[in-house]
């Protein structure tokens, strides 16, 4: 069995310690705007809208669109990784301003927001671009820790088990946003409900 990346795996990494070059200030304005509306419009229309869209709720033009993503993998991409940052940034921040058990709720309440809103990429996380070769571990990479870190806490204060995988954890929070109607919303959340009230089973403060 090998433990070390994959070949994939160890490029990417390569890539990212690379020292990159910096970036004018209103070069990354506009590569911020574009990220933005790009989520959005990815999210009410799908990764194939029309670039239009995206540039008009940027502000920028065309040319810009491409200068910083020449190909359309390369924007959807870059929005995936910017909204997994998001997401798992989001963990020490409910940290810091929740009680360990309350925290977990929360995260995992935004977490499911999150891959529900990330079906309409599924088709071209899919597609055999290898612009998207590197996805899956990122997000793994940036999920697994951050997730890992609320559940000690949870486990240190009592108020959950100390047994949870936090990747099986994640694998069930994205097989409980799978649409069931129109409540999915509501179901999902009495589900994460019943999945915290199951690690609670067996602690000290359940």
């Amino acid at each position: 069995m090998n433990d070390g990346p994959t070949t994939g795996e160890a490029a990417e990494e390569a890539t990212e310690e690379r020292p990159r070059q910096p970036v004018r200030a209103d070069a990354q304005r506009s590569i911020d705007a574009l990220l933005a509306a790009a989520g959005e419009v990815f999210s009410a229309s799908g990764v194939d809208a029309p670039v239009r869209q995206i540039t008009a709720r940027a502000g920028v033009g065309a040319g810009t669109l491409y200068r910083h993503f020449p190909q359309r993998s390369d924007l959807i991409a870059a929005v995936f990784r910017k909204e997994v940052d998001a997401c798992a940034a989001a963990a020490p921040a409910l940290a810091a301003e929740h009680e360990p058990v309350e925290a977990l709720t929360r995260w995992l309440q935004r977490f499911a927001g999150f891959i529900a809103t990330k079906r309409g990429l599924s088709a071209a996380l899919h597609s055999g671009d290898p612009a998207y070769d590197s996805l899956p571990s990122y997000f793994q990479r940036r999920f697994e820790p951050a997730l890992g870190e609320l559940l000690d806490s949870a486990a240190k204060a009592g108020e959950a088990r100390s047994d949870a995988n936090p990747w099986d954890l994640l694998r069930a929070i994205g097989n409980l946003t799978v649409p069931v109607g129109d409540d999915n919303d509501g179901h999902t959340q009495r589900m994460i409900a019943l999945l915290v009230d199951g690690l609670r089973y067996g602690t000290s403060n359940s």
